[in-house]
Formats: structure tokens, sequence, C-alpha cells
């Protein structure tokens, strides 16, 4: 239980560093624009993230195993970004829409293309690894 609330603070952080870092990437906070609900958004879509690459990412890298060895691993980048994509839609169907017009009042995460969505989650992957090193000098394990 630890190691998952780790994991989804640690992917919280790279959520906020990704979305300050890349400008077609948004995060519209649940319930309004305060600290408190800017924070349990990106720590509850960091959860969301945590269990689908937990769940299917494993999957496709059972499933996929031939192509990550004919590309090298590059096939990775691709396929997180395709998870990153749907933890976005998963976010969105959470949110409370009384009134949505095709993306333009829906709560939770947008990306604009799968090429920013490949970006992100590299950008997600690089700052999770050192917010969790960060979490591991502080002796948070």
């Amino acid at each position: 239980m630890l190691r998952f609330l780790i994991t989804t603070v640690a992917n919280a952080f790279g959520l906020w560093v990704a979305n300050n870092l890349i400008p077609q990437i948004s995060l519209t906070p649940y319930g309004g624009d305060g600290l408190v609900e800017t924070i349990g958004t990106y720590l509850v879509v960091g959860a969301i993230f945590g269990l689908v690459n937990a769940v299917l990412g494993t999957l496709i890298k059972i499933i996929a195993f031939p192509l990550y060895i004919i590309s090298f691993g590059l096939i990775s980048f691709v396929v997180n970004g395709a998870l990153l994509l749907f933890v976005a839609y998963l976010s969105t169907l959470i949110g409370a829409e009384v009134f949505a017009i095709d993306g333009f009042t829906s709560e939770g995460l947008t990306i604009d293309t799968l090429g920013f969505a490949i970006l992100a989650a590299i950008v997600i992957s690089i700052s999770a690894f050192i917010a969790r090193s960060l979490l591991k000098l502080i002796g948070i394990r």
C-alpha cells in the first residue's frame, strides 16, 4: 500500500512537471481552481495512471514482447503515450460535467495528440524517477 502511495505521489509530480512544460497538456481540477482541488486532481490522475500502467501496461508488455525485441524497446514510448491518452480519457469521465461541449468545460487531463502524449510520458517517467529517488533519499521507501 505504501508503494502505491509513493508511486501515486511520484506520478502526480510527473504530471505537474509535464503540465508545466508542455502547453498542449492541461489538467483542469475537479471542483474548482483552489490549491486543495488542484493537488487532489493531480493525485487522482496520478493514481489512475499508476493503476492503468500496472494492469494494462503489464498486459501489453507481455502480449507485445516480440515488438519490444524488434524495436529494441522503443515501442515502449508509443505504448506509454497511448496509455497516457487512455488515462486522459478516463480522467474526463470522473468529473462532474454539468455542461460540456467537446472539451470546453470538461475536468481532468486533456492531451492534444499522440505525439504530445509520448513526449509527456517521457517527461513523466523522468520526473517520477527523480521524485521516487528523492523520496528514497529522505527515507520513505
